[in-house]
C-alpha cells in the first residue's frame, strides 16, 4: 500500500528513504522529482567498449534504435521524455560533433568550420576544437535510458532543469564530496555530447547551458540547463539532500523550512509572513 501522506511529508519520506543501506536508481529519481521538483527523468548514459558487454545488452535490454540517424541530444530527450531504452553505433548518431567528441570521426577541417560562427578566425576556431575532451578510441556504441529504467550501471547520468534545481545539486554534491569550489566548464558547440564525455573521463559533474540549437534540435524544452553526473556520485549527492532535509526541515536553500525549492514570492521580502492566529 502506497503512503501517499509520507510522500507528501518532506522529512518524513526524507527519513523513511534514509532507512536504507543504499538508494536506489528509482530511489534517486523520485527524490528528485519529489523534492526538487524537476519535470524530467534524468538520463543514464552507458558507453560501450566491450564486444561482450555490447552483445549481452543486446540480449538481455529491452531497448529501440533509429529508423535514421539522430543527435545524441535526440538520444537525450527521448528517453529523457519518452522513457525509452536506446542503443546507438556510430552509423546512427547524425551528428558530427559528437561523433568527434565520441571518437568516431577523426578531426578536419569541417569540425573547425562547424565552430567557425563562435570564433573570431579559423586558426582560434581550430584551437578551440582541440582544446575538447575525446573519448578513447573503440567505441562500439552507447546507451541512454531513464535512470529508473536503466538495464546497466550508468557511466554518466545526464538531467535537465532550471537553473535553481541545479544549483540545489551542485552545493549538495559539494557537501557531499567534500569539494570546493564546484567548478562549470562551457564549450562553443556540443554541450550534452561533450559535457558526458567530459564527466566521464574527468570524473568530476558539470552543469552548463546547452548549445546554440537548443530549441531546433531537441536539446531543451523550456529553455532548462544541464546537469551532468559521473554515475556513481549521484547517489552521495542525494543521500546528502535527504540528510539536510531532515536536519533543516526542508530541501529548500532561499527559505531554509520552505517544502518548494524555487520559493521566489517576492525574494525574501519579510513584509510577507504567515503566523498562527493568537488564541482568543
Amino acid at each position: 500500500m502506497i503512503d501517499t501522506t509520507l510522500l507528501l511529508d518532506d522529512v518524513g519520506f526524507a527519513k523513511a528513504l534514509l532507512e536504507k543501506d543504499r538508494l536506489t536508481n528509482a530511489d534517486m529519481v523520485f527524490v528528485l522529482r519529489n523534492l526538487l521538483k524537476m519535470k524530467y527523468y534524468p538520463v543514464a548514459v552507458k558507453f560501450f567498449f566491450s564486444q561482450d558487454e555490447l552483445d549481452d545488452f543486446k540480449k538481455k535490454a529491452l531497448h529501440k534504435v533509429g529508423v535514421h540517424s539522430f543527435t545524441f541530444c535526440h538520444y537525450l530527450a527521448a528517453s529523457r521524455q519518452r522513457g525509452d531504452i536506446l542503443l546507438a553505433t556510430m552509423e546512427k548518431l547524425g551528428c558530427t560533433n559528437a561523433k568527434y567528441i565520441f571518437g568516431w570521426k577523426e578531426f578536419d577541417e569541417g569540425e573547425v568550420k562547424s565552430h567557425l560562427k563562435y570564433a573570431k578566425d579559423m586558426a582560434q576556431a581550430e584551437r578551440f576544437v582541440k582544446t575538447k575532451k575525446r573519448l578513447k578510441q573503440g567505441l562500439l556504441a552507447f546507451a541512454t535510458a531513464p535512470l529508473h529504467k536503466a538495464p546497466f550501471k550508468p557511466d554518466v547520468i545526464h538531467g535537465m532543469s532550471d537553473v535553481l534545481q541545479a544549483y540545489h545539486l551542485g552545493n549538495d554534491w559539494c557537501a557531499a564530496m567534500d569539494i570546493h569550489p564546484f567548478e562549470m566548464t562551457m564549450t562553443m558547440n556540443s554541450s550534452a555530447c561533450h559535457g558526458v564525455a567530459a564527466a566521464y573521463i574527468a570524473d568530476r559533474p558539470n552543469i552548463t547551458p546547452m548549445c546554440s540549437g537548443s530549441y531546433t534540435a531537441g536539446k531543451t524544452e523550456q529553455g532548462e540547463i544541464n546537469w551532468i553526473w559521473p554515475g556513481a556520485q549521484l547517489e552521495p549527492t542525494v543521500r546528502w539532500m535527504l540528510q539536510r532535509t531532515v536536519r533543516d526541515g526542508s530541501v529548500s536553500f532561499p527559505r531554509t523550512g520552505e517544502t518548494y525549492p524555487g520559493f521566489n514570492m517576492c525574494k525574501l521580502c519579510p513584509f510577507l509572513v504567515w503566523i498562527k492566529p493568537k488564541e482568543e
